[in-house]
């Protein structure tokens, strides 16, 4: 079967489909992964064919307009401003996701590239599956992860989730309506807004499912990232030269003063007592000392595993990524989702508390990194989760969802 997975976005909006990608070729399938073209190293190796999309997501979250995403003091403010963004990147990526969709059998969508995915879907008469690394349907049971963790009550909550729905949907309306210009019948809201079928990559044990999803919406398991190659000579070397270190990193998120939020890491570090491992990622952090590496992108499945705990940005990525590796963590919540994966962590024990980037200095950060590294109960809880993390299969729940759409 011939299959396009479609998704846009940040690193941690693609990393997962490498390894739900390599898992389909193994079953005997012919995958491409279409996305941004920047993220083209992720596949080698995977058997997973490559599709690039337009937009270079790092840019965008540089450029002016990303940079008034932190200007924005609530989640709605910043979901306004990121739909102002995105609409102007759907209208690029409409062209590609039709050429390369005219070559498949089935699409699987990604959660960002939901309504556009369907409507294309649609127009080639191809069956589709929605795939989404967070859960972005409505429900009563907790607000829409982009919008915070303040309840809200059941009926507030589930208004909070139909509101994101919409914006979506608002994101890509222009592009759906261009769809007629490629050839395709372009498809009418209450269509496009139909039931279909959707997996989770996460874990029930990280979230559990919601009792008023509807059953076509399941929750599968992870798509661990398809990652291959070793550390760094130079990582090694600082690995093999004394204790386990803390890793610090913000991932793809960007923070508006990047030299300040490096200086109060390092006095954080200095303060407990520990070595660190700093990863620039797109925030450009930088610190260098003999107990302070500074990294590029490493994979996480052989760093995180090898230290004594990790304080990172709180991606839906990133944050199965610490739990896998069975280790304690401090979130730092940036933007978007960030604050729901980081209270996923406190509630399940692994992390001591939260240091939202706002209110992020050295004392903040040492306070609850020392409880990560001394109290024993978060590293106990973090093993026993990942135990259990590693005994689910994340792959087998798409391709029998596969074998139920095209049977």
């Amino acid at each position: 079967m011939r299959i396009v997975m479609m998704t846009a976005g940040s690193r941690g909006d693609v990393a997962p489909y490498t390894g739900l990608g390599s898992g389909l070729v193994r079953a005997g399938h012919e995958v491409t992964l279409a996305t941004h073209a920047v993220f083209e190293p992720l596949v080698a190796g995977s058997g997973v064919r490559f599709h690039p999309l337009p937009v270079d997501p790092r840019a965008e979250l540089h450029s002016e307009r990303g940079r008034r995403l932190h200007e924005a003091k609530t989640g709605a403010g910043k979901l306004v401003r990121l739909v102002s963004m995105a609409r102007e990147a759907a209208d690029e990526l409409t062209a590609a996701l039709v050429d390369v969709s005219r070559e498949a059998d089935v699409l699987l969508v990604g959660g960002a590239l939901g309504p556009l995915g369907y409507a294309i879907a649609d127009g080639l008469s191809l069956p589709a599956l929605g795939l989404h690394l967070q859960p972005l349907h409505p429900t009563g049971e907790f607000p829409a992860p982009i919008l915070g963790t303040r309840p809200l009550g059941t009926v507030g909550n589930r208004l909070s989730g139909r509101a994101v729905t919409t914006s979506v949907e608002l994101v890509f309306a222009g592009s759906v309506r261009s769809l007629r210009r490629h050839g395709l019948t372009a498809v009418g809201r209450s269509r496009g807004r139909r039931a279909r079928p959707v997996l989770h990559g996460y874990s029930e044990l990280v979230v559990p499912r919601p009792r008023d999803w509807p059953a076509e919406l399941e929750v599968a398991g992870y798509w661990w990232p398809h990652e291959t190659g070793r550390l760094p000579p130079e990582l090694e070397d600082f690995l093999a030269a004394g204790p386990r270190p803390v890793f610090v990193g913000l991932g793809s998120a960007t923070v508006p003063d990047p030299e300040r939020v490096s200086r109060e890491i390092v006095a954080a570090l200095r303060a407990v007592g520990v070595r660190g491992v700093i990863q620039r990622g797109w925030a450009g952090l930088d610190a260098e000392s003999d107990d302070i590496l500074t990294v590029d992108e490493v994979p996480h499945s052989l760093l995180f595993p090898r230290t004594a705990a990790v304080v990172h940005h709180a991606g839906a990525g990133t944050t199965g990524a610490v739990l896998r590796a069975g280790v304690p963590t401090v979130p730092v919540p940036v933007q978007f989702d960030a604050a729901f994966w980081a209270s996923r962590l406190t509630a399940l024990g692994t992390a001591p508390g939260v240091v939202p980037l706002r209110r992020f200095t050295s004392a903040a950060l040492a306070a609850a990194l020392r409880r990560a590294v001394s109290d024993d109960s978060h590293r106990v809880r973090a093993r026993a989760l990942a135990d259990r993390l590693a005994a689910e299969d994340g792959i087998a729940p798409v391709l029998a969802a596969l074998d139920r759409l095209t049977r």
